[in-house]
């Protein structure tokens, strides 16, 4: 993820994901109700990608947003009556919200992971990369969207409209394609959408075109079908950080452009967890880990971790002074590889071996 330090009427800083899929801003924290003297004005219900049938927010009034020297007065704002994602619990630190539209609507936004800067112009004065490429984006409903060419895993080529997505952390979304028996692919749940959890398989298809750049041998996470029947505009996919960060990229909404180029991450294989392990951050620091689910079959299972054990050290670390996405690249590190894991299991510690094993 991509999360910025943001003032709203001159408190803060809060932390927001940058999130090309999300339109309106949204205030996912209702405790920044009180601190920011927010005056409501209506209720509204946002809907988006999951199970539920949508989620009551406040319409805020219009906000001062500062982000560095980047100032904008009379923002509009959602802001949730509960915090229905806990996205702090899944980032390890504490989240406010999610920024888009407003962000991109009128600025260039270059945005390079090998350093993790942001570099932001007037659309008219940007500069393309000399040994990139430019790709149409089309901006519906606030967000942004391009035609490309993905190869199934036997061997099928078309033509799919996938929304960029900087705020998912997968790699491919296909929500009107099914997975080939050409590779093994499991049960899992892929996420949290805007209006609740999105539950499917993962498997892998042949490859994806950008352009002249083509991804080989992508993980692709296949949504249960009826998940897409809410969304006002009709697509067939979701591109995710897991291609967008072997990229720099510039976004550039006014002119309808992405322009990208091939970074130090573009060659990296494609992997997915191969622990069988779902876990969050807990505390009030959010520095323990707690295991909210065991994939059967898995890893993890084979050793008898089960929900609610606590990580508390790997590989003789203490997990505070690991990060969650420590724990994701370890975890999806090496097939076979060996890990010691150390947990509080019924009030015990135990030290188990996890062996590592790719299930995709």
């Amino acid at each position: 993820m991509i999360i910025l330090p943001v003032y709203i009427n001159s408190k803060g800083p809060f932390n927001f994901i940058l999130d090309t899929g999300v339109g309106l801003m949204v205030i996912t924290d209702p405790t920044l109700v009180d601190s920011l003297d927010i005056n409501f004005k209506r209720t509204i219900k946002l809907l988006g990608y999951g199970n539920q049938n949508g989620l009551e927010a406040y319409v805020t009034s219009p906000l001062n947003v500062v982000i560095q020297n980047l100032c904008s007065n009379g923002v509009g704002a959602a802001i949730f009556k509960q915090d229905h994602f806990g996205l702090s619990s899944y980032a390890g630190m504490p989240i406010h919200g999610l920024l888009g539209y407003e962000f991109f609507s009128q600025l260039a936004i270059k945005i390079s992971f090998t350093d993790s800067t942001l570099t932001i112009t007037q659309p008219g004065k940007i500069k393309p990369f000399k040994k990139g490429l430019k790709l149409h984006l089309n901006v519906e409903d606030r967000k942004p969207y391009l035609t490309t060419a993905v190869t199934l895993a036997d061997g099928q080529r078309i033509e799919q409209k996938i929304i960029v997505d900087l705020g998912a952390g997968h790699s491919l979304s296909l929500e009107r394609a099914r997975p080939s028996s050409c590779f093994q692919s499991i049960e899992a749940n892929l996420g949290f959408g805007l209006t609740g959890p999105v539950t499917g398989s993962m498997s892998r298809i042949d490859a994806i075109e950008l352009g002249n750049y083509r991804l080989n041998n992508v993980i692709t996470a296949f949504p249960d079908s009826c998940k897409a029947n809410s969304l006002i505009v009709k697509r067939d996919g979701n591109l995710g950080m897991d291609v967008l960060k072997r990229f720099t990229l510039i976004f550039d909404y006014t002119n309808n452009a992405l322009y990208l180029k091939r970074n130090s991450h573009f060659k990296e294989p494609f992997e997915h967890d191969m622990s069988g392990l779902e876990y969050y951050a807990a505390g009030n620091n959010l520095k323990r880990i707690i295991i909210s689910r065991v994939e059967p079959g898995s890893a993890g299972a084979a050793i008898g971790l089960v929900k609610d054990d606590e990580i508390t050290a790997v590989n003789f670390k203490p997990i505070n002074q690991m990060s969650i996405v420590d724990l994701d690249n370890l975890f999806k590190s090496r097939n076979d590889r060996n890990i010691i894991i150390e947990v509080m299991h019924d009030k015990k510690y135990e030290v188990k071996i996890l062996t590592l094993k790719r299930r995709i």
